[in-house]
């Protein structure tokens, strides 16, 4: 009977670590959705393309090397990853099999990759973002994210970070800004003297769709890191995650619903589906311990900064097509800071401290990557080709052909 038992717990959690898994995949979903609805019409299918692509990437690379860099023979505390195990995936003994662990790791690094893409949209070379996505999910990725889930200095160090806010949302955000910095601003975002001119998404319909899925997805995400489901205790704190992530996100929405009012005495959609967004970040760095009131005020906060902090980044240049940069970098930021006044655990120097080491090594080590492909291959088309839309010169395929008629308009 205490076998039976066993082997039930053992069963359940490896079911529950595969289902979260599908639903973070299922967020591909939504990053595509989201990102095509925010471009033009005319970059619809270059974007599609990169999402399906750096998906296949992130999965391949981390079989061959990135899961092992972060997991396998390491130091614990360590600094440095061994390197000593580079291809396959250990299956040892544990109280679910490794390989739903695998699975569940994997669509965390894609969703780390999907930031980065439509951050960089509307401009860059698909060739490059795809060597970059090579770089990033198979060592840049796996190094930080040895420091922290892998047993690494960070964790040693008591940086909490429970499902990802900066491991992995301001991961993908501070590379990000690292190819934004050196890929410059859409043709006509901007005037010579700082005006800002808006370019609107082609179908907001799909960009809401998108989030809808995100915010579904979110559920896997930060509920299956808890990683057991199989007893009370457990169970429990998956269902208290569940609630404050759903509570975080609806608080966010409806905070960047008010701030539009305030500010522009407009209901500005792009800015409410970035609000239920930046929810989701913030509680991500700890879903478990907050109430559920607080979850809504950490919800409320995020989405209050990241129309701010949207603004703000218009008004310095940094173009970002979908917001990227400011729902998974600056609200992941704020999601870390706000972890001790719910977890006792943690500290804000020790949080400080983590943030700022894996936002600075990503965003050091993507600048460097996007320098070298910069100085070999290019990282953005020609102004011919950014007039004439991405699909084009990229893919050859227009995502919606019934509207094309002059290319370049």
């Amino acid at each position: 009977m205490e076998n039976t038992i066993v082997e039930l717990k053992f069963s359940l959690d490896t079911f529950y670590f595969l289902i979260s898994g599908v639903l973070v995949m299922w967020m591909a979903a939504g990053f595509a959705m989201l990102e095509a609805g925010l471009v033009r019409s005319k970059n619809t299918t270059e974007i599609l393309t990169k999402n399906i692509c750096l998906y296949a990437i992130a999965c391949t690379m981390y079989l061959l090397i990135g899961y092992n860099i972060m997991y396998v023979d390491n130091v614990e505390g360590g600094l440095v990853p061994s390197f000593g195990a580079l291809i396959g995936v250990q299956t040892d003994d544990a109280n679910h099999a490794l390989q739903s662990d695998f699975f569940f790791q994997v669509v965390f690094v894609a969703t780390a990759m999907s930031i980065v893409s439509g951050a960089v949209a509307e401009r860059m070379k698909l060739w490059a973002f795809l060597a970059f996505s090579v770089v990033m999910t198979g060592i840049i990725y796996p190094i930080e994210g040895f420091w922290t889930w892998g047993g690494g200095f960070l964790s040693k160090l008591g940086f909490v970070d429970f499902a990802g806010s900066a491991i992995v949302h301001g991961a993908g955000a501070a590379a990000a800004l690292a190819g934004v910095i050196l890929l410059g601003a859409r043709k006509g975002k901007y005037g010579k003297n700082g005006e800002v001119y808006p370019i609107p998404g082609s179908n907001l319909p799909l960009a809401t769709l998108g989030t809808f899925i995100l915010w579904m997805g979110w559920f896997g995400f930060n509920g299956g890191s808890q990683l057991l489901l199989s007893d009370k205790e457990n169970a429990t704190a998956v269902s208290q995650i569940m609630l404050n992530t759903n509570a975080a996100a609806a608080a966010g929405a409806i905070a960047a619903l008010i701030v539009c009012k305030v500010l522009w005495r407009k209901a500005d959609l792009t800015m409410i589906l970035n609000g239920a967004l930046a929810g989701l970040v913030v509680i991500t760095a700890e879903p478990a311990s907050p109430t559920p009131l607080f979850s809504v005020l950490l919800g409320a906060l995020g989405g209050s900064l990241v129309v701010l902090s949207i603004v703000y980044l218009d008004k310095v240049k940094i173009d970002d097509p979908v917001g990227a940069i400011s729902v998974h970098g600056v609200c992941g930021a704020l999601g870390i800071m706000m972890v001790p006044f719910s977890n006792s655990d943690a500290t804000f120097v020790n949080q400080a401290i983590g943030l700022v080491v894996i936002l600075g090594f990503v965003f050091v080590a993507s600048l460097l990557v996007w320098a070298v492909l910069k100085q070999t291959m290019g990282i953005r088309v020609g102004e011919e080709e950014e007039i004439n839309g991405m699909d084009q010169h990229d893919c050859g395929i227009d995502a919606y052909p019934e509207f094309v008629t002059v290319r370049g308009n």
